[in-house]
C-alpha cells in the first residue's frame, strides 16, 4: 500500500518513489532543476512561494516544496516509524 506524506500547500506524495530530498541552493542542483523544467518534468508544489527542498522522484521527475527538506525527511521517517509499529 502506498505511503503518502504532506508536502505543503495540500501536495502529497508517495514516499516509496522518492529517490533522493535535496536543497535547491547548490549549482549542480539549480541546473538539475532548470534541465528538468526544459523537458517538463518539473511537479511545482510550491503555491509561488520559494523552493527550499526537490525531490527527486522514481520516474526521473522533480516535485519542488516549499517546506525543508529536514521537514519532509522527518515526516517520511516518521510515517516508515509508524508502519513498522503497526
Amino acid at each position: 500500500m502506498a505511503r503518502l506524506i504532506h508536502i505543503g500547500f495540500g501536495n502529497i506524495v508517495n514516499t516509496g518513489k522518492i529517490v533522493a530530498i535535496v536543497s535547491p541552493d547548490s549549482a549542480p542542483v539549480k541546473r538539475l532543476v532548470q534541465g528538468a523544467r526544459e523537458e517538463g518534468r518539473v511537479i511545482d508544489a510550491t503555491q509561488g512561494r520559494k523552493t527550499k527542498a526537490v525531490l527527486v522522484m522514481e520516474n526521473s521527475q522533480l516535485v519542488l516544496s516549499a517546506l525543508l527538506p529536514e521537514t519532509i525527511a522527518g515526516r517520511v521517517q516518521a510515517e516508515s516509524e509508524d508502519t513498522n509499529e503497526g
